[in-house]
């Protein structure tokens, strides 16, 4: 009796997705994450995250597996799910940042330093400092910035600015003061700035306080000379009656 052959089995490998979630996660300095990779492929597969950041715990059910990527440094990562599936591989990406908004941005109130006053701006906690720019503003103009980009820290930092060039003229005497924190992260942009402060007669310089002093002593003069007139004219008046 001749053996029948043996049927064939053709595999057809159907068309499938990988999603990678969340795709876009921001995390503060040294904070974990969690993604999870999913596919629709019926068939076993083999998955694989594939990225520079440390990686933790692995969680894997039904056409998905969790990853955790654990203290988050670089402010910019892209992370890649590579999963295969009846011999054809696909992937999907996911791009994690890390940054963290200044706690505080406090402008101390100016200092007289000869005919120059000082002005000093604290930034707290702030990450990443090389994507950090800092700028003193004098009634909305900017006056000084400062572009941080020469630091390449990967943790928390406290920036001192300091500047110490302004010249105090009376007209600054109306004009407030004001300090501002921009970090630029490739499109993200984020802003912090502080409380304005006032330039005080304390902090100009003497010789617009002499300047203010004569100004002052000047219209005191005219009023003073305008009331005598004012008073010679009554009286002439009062004569005449």
């Amino acid at each position: 009796m001749q053996n029948s052959p043996a049927p064939s089995v053709t595999v057809t490998s159907a068309p499938f997705s990988v999603r990678l979630s969340p795709e876009l996660e921001a995390v503060p300095p040294g904070g974990s994450v969690w993604l999870n990779c999913s596919h629709n492929c019926p068939l076993p597969v083999h998955s694989s995250l594939r990225t520079q950041l440390r990686q933790g715990k692995i969680v894997n059910g039904s056409g998905w597996v969790a990853y955790q990527l654990l203290d988050v440094r670089a402010w910019d990562s892209k992370v890649r799910c590579v999963v295969t599936c009846a011999g054809e591989t696909r992937e999907a990406t996911a791009r994690i940042t890390a940054y963290k908004r200044p706690r505080s941005v406090i402008l101390e109130p100016p200092v007289l330093v000869g005919h120059k006053y000082t002005l000093r701006c604290y930034v707290t906690h702030v990450f990443p400092v090389g994507f950090l720019v800092v700028s003193l503003r004098k009634g909305g103009r900017v006056v000084y910035r400062e572009s941080l980009e020469r630091f390449t820290g990967s943790d928390l930092a406290n920036v001192t600015l300091t500047y110490d060039v302004m010249r105090a003229g009376l007209k600054d005497l109306w004009l407030p003061l004001t300090c501002h924190a921009r970090l630029n992260l490739d499109g993200l942009v984020v802003r912090s700035s502080s409380a304005p402060v006032m330039l005080t007669v304390l902090a100009l310089s003497p010789a617009s306080i002499a300047l203010a002093s004569t100004s002052i002593a000047t219209l005191v003069g005219i009023l003073l000379a305008v009331g005598v007139v004012y008073v010679r004219k009554y009286l002439a008046v009062q004569t005449q009656l």
